[in-house]
């Protein structure tokens, strides 16, 4: 506390002026060029979605890679399961990134890394994709197969991403526990999804502290039937307890898996990935989000409202991956549209 500061309440005439301080902003005013490029205000924009909702949405989700095309919208035959691109298929994964290398923006950077202890990494989207096709045939290696839930318990590193695409390119819907969770929250996120395998990390820097973050996840882990299998990410270099059979080094199983893996056509509605509520106010609530209604939101509204022109601009997202804000503003919106992104 400041010493000057009177710690007396205030009243009356103070309590307004103050409260008049704290109320008070400053406001920001785009420049003009900014405003004249802005999508989300556009009369046309706005009255094609208004005035025809499925047509807006089609188009939007025409901008995505389809191995099956959708002749169906939006299946409201049993409200409130509504069900959108029902007849069609498509990969996460592809759209993310095979298409854009395939391109030729295999050399565009997907993200800026910079960690605690000073290191930086720049990942391009060939680079992403070589260690996507190689996580995802060591998952396959494993016994991971379409609809095997996968849980990541990961730091803000780019190995992450990488876990996050690799259970898209083979349909295994991926858990993401927040970084910042204690272990109870992981096990018992990891028992409700009947996760068969756990993506995690030895240890995590912290405002110059190291977790041990794999010694601390073996005091719950042990006790899920489902759970077969734990890798592990040497993030930090620190001594790590692996159980024999059941754990696995990250880059051992990249050094063994093969290169190709072809993505996987998924059905617009499988299962994307299950992210958990907080659970601040009861037990935690799994929500399922599925894969072409939610890739064609996050890709429609990143490239709308954000206006990032992917050939110059460099992107920054404040949340963390462990959040739905984090999933799709981090993760799958900036690399669907092609951005180069700071984690």
């Amino acid at each position: 506390m400041n010493p000057t500061m009177s710690t007396e309440p205030l009243a009356g005439e103070d309590l307004e002026r103050r409260l008049e301080e704290l109320l008070h902003q400053d406001r920001f005013a785009p420049p003009p060029a900014f405003l004249a490029g802005e999508r989300v205000n556009e009369a046309s924009l706005r009255a094609q979605a208004e005035l025809d909702t499925e047509g807006f949405w089609a188009e939007q989700a025409r901008g995505l890679d389809w191995d099956v095309p959708f002749t169906t919208v939006l299946d409201e035959s049993d409200p409130p399961f509504y069900k959108w691109f029902v007849d069609g298929e498509l990969n996460v994964s592809y759209n993310c990134l095979d298409r854009h290398v395939e391109a030729g923006r295999g050399n565009r950077v997907a993200f800026h890394w910079a960690g605690e202890d000073g290191q930086h990494r720049a990942v391009t989207y060939a680079e992403l994709h070589r260690d996507v096709q190689l996580l995802a045939n060591g998952l396959k290696g494993l016994g991971v197969g379409k609809g095997d839930v996968v849980g990541i318990f990961l730091p803000m590193i780019p190995e992450v991403v990488v876990a996050m695409l690799a259970c898209a390119r083979i349909g295994a819907p991926h858990n993401v526990v927040f970084g910042g969770f204690a272990v109870e929250a992981v096990k018992e996120r990891m028992e409700v999804s009947h996760a068969k395998a756990l993506i995690t990390v030895d240890g995590a820097r912290r405002k110059g502290h190291t977790a041990r973050v794999k010694a601390m996840v073996d005091t719950t882990m042990s006790e899920l039937a489902a759970l077969e299998h734990i890798v592990v990410v040497r993030h930090t270099g620190i001594q790590t307890p692996m159980s024999a059979g059941r754990d696995v080094f990250y880059d051992q199983l990249l050094a063994s898996a093969d290169h190709h893996c072809p993505a996987e056509p998924m059905e617009a509605e499988h299962p994307l990935f299950i992210l958990y509520s907080s659970g601040s106010t009861a037990k935690p609530k799994g929500i399922v989000h599925s894969t072409g209604g939610y890739l064609t939101g996050v890709a429609a509204t990143h490239r709308l409202v954000f206006d990032l022109d992917a050939e110059h601009d460099v992107y920054w997202c404040s949340a963390d991956v462990g959040w739905v804000t984090g999933h799709s503003y981090i993760v799958y919106g900036p690399l669907v549209n092609g951005a180069t992104s700071v984690i």
